[in-house]
């Protein structure tokens, strides 16, 4: 099991385009990815489940990566996080 944090630090937040972008990143890994702030739980390949964390700026961003290639998927995903969401 892989995990790592990241701070929202975009001025409009996980909305749409990269939530979607997101989960598109998530999807290419067969590992099972979650994502939880303090109130929520979502998994990061489903695009709506993704946009329910509501994850504005200044959200704590907690990924949980378990599965055959979760170093690979904990890499891309955090150079995504740091590319995009800060």
């Amino acid at each position: 099991m892989r995990e790592f944090t990241h701070m929202v630090s975009v001025e409009n937040g996980l909305h749409a385009r990269p939530a979607g972008a997101l989960a598109n990143c998530a999807k290419r890994f067969k590992s099972s990815i979650k994502i939880k702030t303090q109130a929520k739980e979502a998994d990061a390949k489903r695009l709506l489940s993704v946009m329910s964390l509501g994850a504005t700026r200044g959200t704590e961003l907690h990924f949980i990566i378990e599965g055959e290639d979760e170093n690979e998927a904990e890499k891309a995903l955090s150079d995504f996080c740091a590319e995009h969401l800060a």
